[in-house]
């Protein structure tokens, strides 16, 4: 008897999942389709249902973020309506750039995690690393009030001093610096928004 749609949606998204985790923790090039398959506790035989090619189930990955990355999924489990957008900004930077996010490597955007990955991926895998980048800076756009003349610079600087400091604080081997760098990302990020 064939499956359900429902469980087959239900399957791709543990496949999407388990190889988010991996490529977070190791890239694109070393992960394999039998060790995703294996995290997801599916046999390679089924990945070719739900993907082309393993590219393909990379910018699934990456573009997946969007819907279930920490601050998303905190925002869909509180029961209270959404905040006002500035708020929700806020919100967001102090998230981003907090230690329970850095800490939990299975989680890390790709826009700090994954650069360098994304890039020799190719198109595809590009344009869903793009769709998260622009997902980013609308929440933050929408913070901002219409008719500010300088909006999209400020929505790049946030985006730069909140990417950026991650991409420093993932890479030092010195937990002062760490903290030290999106605390100082964290301030003027913070101040671009209210300014």
């Amino acid at each position: 008897m064939p499956y359900t749609a429902e469980h087959k949606a239900r399957t791709r998204e543990r496949i999407v999942m388990a190889a988010r985790a991996l490529f977070n923790r190791h890239g694109f090039e070393p992960v394999s389709i039998d060790q995703i398959m294996a995290r997801a506790k599916l046999t390679r035989g089924g990945f070719y249902n739900h993907f082309p090619s393993k590219a393909a189930l990379y910018a699934e990955a990456v573009g997946s973020y969007v819907d279930c990355n920490p601050f998303a999924l905190r925002l869909a489990q509180s029961r209270r309506p959404p905040p006002e957008a500035s708020k929700l900004a806020r919100m967001l930077i102090e998230r981003y750039l907090s230690d329970e996010v850095l800490e939990d490597s299975d989680q890390h955007c790709p826009l700090y995690a994954l650069p360098s990955d994304v890039v020799r991926a190719g198109p595809e895998p590009q344009r869903a690393y793009t769709a998260v980048l622009h997902s980013m800076a609308g929440v933050l756009r929408r913070a901002l009030p219409d008719g500010c003349p300088d909006a999209d610079t400020r929505v790049q600087l946030i985006v730069t001093l909140c990417v950026g400091s991650m991409v420093l604080a993932r890479a030092t081997h010195d937990p002062a610096l760490s903290k030290a760098v999106r605390a100082t990302a964290r301030k003027q990020a913070l101040a671009l928004l209210a300014a």
